[in-house]
């Protein structure tokens, strides 16, 4: 196979060659934006799911799709540190910025819009620190307190007459939502609550870990019923096999059916290990069909590759009091372990453990999918460890 020609795309974030099995949720949103523009109710969308399954890809899908059906994108990202923090309000408001200034070359320069584009200016200034270029006075006395819960709130209330009037619609898409700030994860959830109760053109559509849903109710109780929830996991044998095989066959190749089952055997239906494994078999394999041998061998290089790249990401984080509580959970493979289990086994009291669950938990690295349990947020990574000499060797 001409390496030059490799169809598969492994990486965070990068959009796969073939987008399959997630039919259901593009219908979903699909739906959410023809409702937003018939001035129509509808809920914001929230995907969750393990790191690996293309989460990151379908809110990208998400917010193109929007951005040609006319609405107002800003993306964020999400970052557990306080630069991370402060990042992502900055993002937040040169996004805004962007969004304003092509709602205001495309409307019509109307009092809402002038004051809603004066709004924006405000909000720059008191959570930015700097004006927007709007060609506009900030609107004093409007989402300029300083306190984000208030700020927001009048901001889209300025800003949700002049999209009524204009038929805009405005958009946060929101990755790695959990790392949110506090602060500002609360004002979001608001402004979309009170958009509901409004019918304000505002939504929110976020992607995270699985425990996402929980964060989201920890911080506004109402949160479970803000969003359309969409879990997303390990893709099924059908859509897992077009992953791998259409495009293959876009190219004039294929797989022996035995090529076929080692491959999907060992990726587990991960989008993200399906690239991986499918990159290595066709550098592997030979002729126009690539054969159980190439598959196996592509095993091999692909497991080396994530070895080397995809899991030690996490596992360099890891200081060696965590490291330790992760082999104590790798013995319980990808199910999951009891917090109480992984203290027998390290000789410990639970109570000692925590400060290393905590940050193994805030670091993203595994997640508590119900209280006295932990699981890891990476597929595959009990494996990885496993895979080291010693899983019990000294740091």
């Amino acid at each position: 196979m001409l390496r030059d020609l490799n169809p598969y795309n492994p990486g965070s974030g990068l959009t796969p060659p073939a987008l399959e099995g997630r039919g259901a949720e593009i219908d979903a949103f699909d739906l959410l934006v023809a409702r937003s523009h018939a001035g129509a109710p509808g809920r914001g969308m929230v995907l969750h799911g393990l790191r690996g399954v293309g989460k990151t890809v379908l809110l990208n899908a998400f917010a193109r799709h929007a951005d040609a059906h006319g609405w107002f994108i800003v993306p964020v990202e999400g970052r557990a540190t306080k630069a991370g923090h402060l990042a992502a309000r900055q993002k937040l408001v040169r996004s805004l910025g962007m969004a304003a200034r092509r709602f205001a070359g495309t409307a019509s320069r109307t009092q809402r819009v002038v004051d809603a584009l004066r709004s924006v200016t405000s909000f720059s200034v008191s959570f930015g620190g700097a004006a927007l270029e709007l060609g506009v006075e900030p609107f004093k006395g409007r989402a300029d307190s300083g306190n984000i819960d208030i700020d927001f709130e009048e901001l889209m209330e300025d800003l949700a007459p002049a999209l009524r009037e204009q038929g805009g619609v405005f958009g946060v898409f929101i990755d790695e939502m959990q790392d949110l700030d506090s602060e500002l994860l609360s004002a979001l959830l608001a402004v979309q609550h009170k958009a509901g109760q409004e019918s304000w053109p505002f939504y929110v559509v976020g992607a995270g870990l699985p425990s996402l849903p929980s964060s989201l109710s920890e911080a506004r109780s109402y949160a479970e019923r803000l969003f359309d929830y969409r879990h997303i996991g390990a893709l099924d044998v059908v859509a897992a096999r077009a992953a791998l095989e259409v495009p293959a066959t876009r190219l004039g190749a294929s797989y022996s059916e035995g090529a076929v089952q080692v491959l999907l055997s060992a990726s587990g239906g991960y989008p993200y290990f399906i690239q991986t494994f499918g990159k290595a078999a066709w550098e592997a394999g030979e002729g126009r069909v690539i054969s159980v041998e190439a598959a196996e061998n592509a095993v091999t290089e692909g497991t080396y590759s994530l070895d080397v790249g995809f899991f030690p990401a996490r596992w360099d984080r890891a200081t060696p009091a965590e490291r330790n509580y992760l082999r104590g959970m790798a013995l319980d493979g990808e199910s999951g372990s009891a917090t109480s289990e992984i203290a027998g086994r390290l000789g410990s009291r639970p109570s000692s453990l925590t400060p290393a669950r905590a940050k193994l938990i805030e670091k993203g690295i595994i997640y508590a999918p119900e209280r006295g349990r932990v699981a890891f947020t990476v597929p595959g990574m009990a494996g990885f460890i496993h895979r080291q000499h010693d899983i019990w060797a000294e740091e």
